[in-house]
């Protein structure tokens, strides 16, 4: 089924390395899982995917639609440690969608 689904296509940028990641809608269960399975990042995502652990932090630029909102855990987490801008996300709070064909992703380090 998801051969016949057009593949979402975006950047990575990793220690100023940019690499362009190709997936379909749904086939991950977020961005986390994604980026670790596919860059094999360590320490990344340690709470598992329910936003507390704040290790997934990204930052975008270009991402449409719903995927913009900031929702569950991840206000409260980006909070605790200070950050207040709309483009700095935790990956894991992001779903692979067509809301991120084209966008960039940043992973940062905290």
């Amino acid at each position: 089924m998801l051969q016949n689904q057009k593949k979402i296509r975006f950047t990575v940028v990793e220690n100023d390395a940019a690499k362009v990641i190709e997936a379909h809608h749904g086939e991950y269960p977020n961005l986390m899982f994604l980026l670790r399975d596919q860059l094999f990042l360590e320490s990344f995502g340690e709470c598992g995917g329910v936003g507390r652990c704040a290790t997934c932090i990204v930052k975008t630029k270009g991402i449409k639609g719903n995927s913009n909102l900031k929702e569950r855990n991840e206000p409260a987490t980006l909070s605790k440690l200070g950050i207040t801008e709309d483009d700095i996300r935790l990956s894991c709070q992001i779903y692979i969608t067509n809301d991120l064909e084209g966008c960039e992703i940043e992973i940062l380090e905290f």
